[in-house]
């Protein structure tokens, strides 16, 4: 089994690593035996990342990138190559909502700003193509690879007041089906596509739906997001590690073009 589920070696880039959950998967990665490539949009992040893990007895390197400008996912790539040689693992991390794009009480539909909705699309499908297209490469030329993509229970049901986000994270799974199939009938049949899909976590990215600014109590969106989770909490960035692992390593080696909920059961559960 250790076997099976091993990354000891391989060359891991996460994009949008430095966030709350991706910052997990490059620990973990890292304490596996994974060398892995630490992406920000700030170099200052990516080494305090990349510092931490190494200070953990991993093996990291730390990268500036912006996912939405192509030459500058390009030179990431040369560099990676230059000092690994390969990359086996892609995680397309790298993602957000905008507060300017979510409906309020304050705030309706009819108010939201085009570059709003521009820059939610533009982070979370534009970033996940751009950096497949770049590093995907690599893969082809090596004929394997595993790509995991970061999706969200609202690909599945689009939840009130976040319209952007939860039709780019529908993009994601559409996107990710596509390039499963593409990538096996015109390139490689062991290069896999898949994509884990959180539910309820409390980030920096959802803490204003989640907490009264003004009070500090949790909200109704809280309190309902609760009631309709079957395990009855919020998930932990450690809860997507067993997931992630397994859809980078050879134990899932049959598995090409799936969306993985890890979200408590919200899912499952009708509301009756």
């Amino acid at each position: 089994m250790d076997k099976l589920f091993t990354i000891k070696d391989r060359v891991a880039v996460i994009t949008g690593a430095t966030g709350v959950l991706c910052a997990e998967m490059a620990r973990e990665m890292a304490r596996r035996g994974a060398r892995v490539v630490v992406m920000s949009t700030a170099q200052e992040r990516a080494d305090n990342l990349t510092e931490k893990i190494r200070s953990e007895g991993g093996t990291a390197l730390g990268v500036a990138v912006d996912v939405l400008d192509k030459d500058s996912l390009i030179r990431a790539r040369e560099r990676i190559v230059e000092t690994f040689g390969r990359i086996d693992i892609l995680i397309n991390g790298a993602g957000g909502n905008h507060k300017s794009a979510t409906v309020s009480p304050d705030f309706s539909f009819f108010d939201i700003p085009a570059d709003a909705l521009q820059w939610v699309f533009n982070l979370n499908v534009l970033g996940t193509v751009l950096a497949t297209q770049v590093f995907g490469e690599v893969m082809v030329k090596q004929g394997k690879g595993s790509i995991i993509n970061i999706s969200s229970m609202n690909s599945y049901r689009p939840l009130t007041n976040i319209a952007a986000y939860s039709a780019a994270k529908a993009s994601i799974n559409n996107f990710t089906q596509w390039m499963a199939v593409h990538f096996n009938h015109n390139y490689s049949a062991d290069i896999r596509v898949n994509a884990v899909a959180p539910g309820f976590f409390h980030t920096r990215q959802n803490h204003f739906l989640l907490v009264d600014e003004k009070t500090g109590e949790p909200t109704p969106r809280a309190k309902q997001i609760l009631g309709h989770t079957p395990m009855n909490r919020y998930g932990v960035p450690e809860d997507l590690l067993g997931t992630v692992i397994w859809l980078a390593s050879d134990a899932s080696a049959f598995v090409n073009g799936v969306v993985v909920p890890v979200d408590g059961g919200f899912s499952a559960y009708s509301g009756v």
